[in-house]
């Protein structure tokens, strides 16, 4: 369980990218389209933030890395492996856990009584 203070943002691109390889492999730039389309134009994390996520995660096992040519062009494919998937399964509990608490905070669900 993550301390009282997760960082908000950490995390998020990491996640994004691992529950969309979930569906399917994809490439880098296809990743950084569907995460833009996805979010309805709210998020646009470019190359610059997702190849190094790719490639972390490739670095820990979390992916697999497959060359392929395609129309003439070569491009790398990233699929999820078991421990991709381990770790996209715990970060979603982790921000849903998270985002349910601010939800909670900015609805004033919670009041104490006043003294």
């Amino acid at each position: 369980m993550p301390g009282p203070n997760p960082p908000f943002m950490a995390g998020v691109p990491e996640l994004m990218v691992l529950r969309l390889l979930k569906s399917r492999e994809m490439y880098g730039y296809e990743i950084v389209a569907a995460i833009r389309e996805e979010s309805g134009q709210v998020i646009s994390a470019g190359e610059g933030v997702i190849y190094p996520v790719l490639h972390a995660l490739e670095k820990d096992g979390a992916l697999k890395a497959n060359r392929k040519a395609v129309n003439g062009r070569s491009r790398v494919y990233y699929s999820l492996t078991p421990k991709g998937l381990k770790r996209q399964e715990a970060l979603a509990s982790d921000w849903t856990r998270l985002s349910d608490a601010i939800a909670a905070v900015l609805k004033g669900v919670r009041h104490v009584p006043a003294v």
